[in-house]
């Protein structure tokens, strides 16, 4: 293993604004967020959350627009 090289497996994890992050998948989700079933290296989930999350604003936000 190179110095630096992360061999971390993540998670992808969403809150209730539709807001995405990775997460250590060897650690408890912390409250509020829940897992989407993308498992994978940084780079995977990361690119997970790049196709899927094309809107960066806030749930709430997006429906205050909408109205």
């Amino acid at each position: 293993m190179e110095e630096g090289e992360d061999n971390t497996t993540y998670t992808v994890v969403v809150n209730h604004e539709e807001q995405y992050s990775i997460w250590p998948n060897n650690r408890e989700i912390p409250s509020g967020w829940r897992t989407v079933g993308t498992v994978g290296s940084k780079e995977e989930c990361l690119a997970y959350i790049e196709e899927v999350w094309t809107d960066m604003r806030p749930l709430s936000l997006r429906r205050n627009m909408n109205t």
